[in-house]
């Protein structure tokens, strides 16, 4: 098993705390990116569509996971498990020096995500506390927040998929 971190960067203007409508583990956002095969590399032509609240049996028979698919062209069965309570939401501190946040944590068995695609579904909070909810399908978000009296907007919009490893201290689980 390997665990990919969903890690995501944007330079963000006026704006802090960027993560999906419900919180980085919200249940029913729906993270959509393409899969490549461990086994014989292939990527696959659609994305898959992976939330929490969905569940399939393994092919195994013993356990479920969020996303259970075959291959199409080696016909290997894959699988990836979301592990929520370990992102945190993009803050203007970490735009300003450009550092990544991490999102969600995916125990993939099979498949290694690619290609994450932002849509509709996110949130930020401007440096004057207005809450902005915004689509991110086309990579930046431009808006003017009255309370403030300033623009906020989110542009150079980067996701990336990291292998993160799984330390276990003190009876808490984090991944780095």
């Amino acid at each position: 098993m390997v665990f990919y971190a969903l890690c995501v960067t944007a330079e963000l203007e006026n704006l802090t705390d960027l993560q999906p409508l419900g919180g980085c583990s919200d249940p029913e956002y729906a993270y959509y990116f393409k899969v490549k095969c461990e086994n014989c590399g292939e990527t696959s032509q659609k994305e898959a569509c992976v939330t929490l609240s969905d569940s399939f049996q393994l092919p195994t028979g013993r356990g479920t996971a969020n996303l259970v698919q075959k291959c199409k062209l080696c016909g290997r069965d894959g699988t990836i498990q979301m592990l929520p309570g370990h992102g945190e939401p993009l803050t203007l501190q970490q735009s300003q020096s450009g550092s990544e946040a991490m999102l969600m944590v995916f125990d993939c068995r099979g498949f290694e995500p690619i290609d994450f695609s932002f849509g509709n579904g996110w949130k930020a909070e401007s440096t004057s506390g207005a809450r902005f909810e915004m689509d991110l399908s086309e990579g930046e978000f431009v808006e003017y927040d009255e309370k403030g009296e300033c623009p906020v907007g989110i542009s150079n919009l980067r996701a990336s998929f990291k292998v993160v490893k799984k330390h276990e201290r003190a009876g808490k689980t984090t991944f780095v």
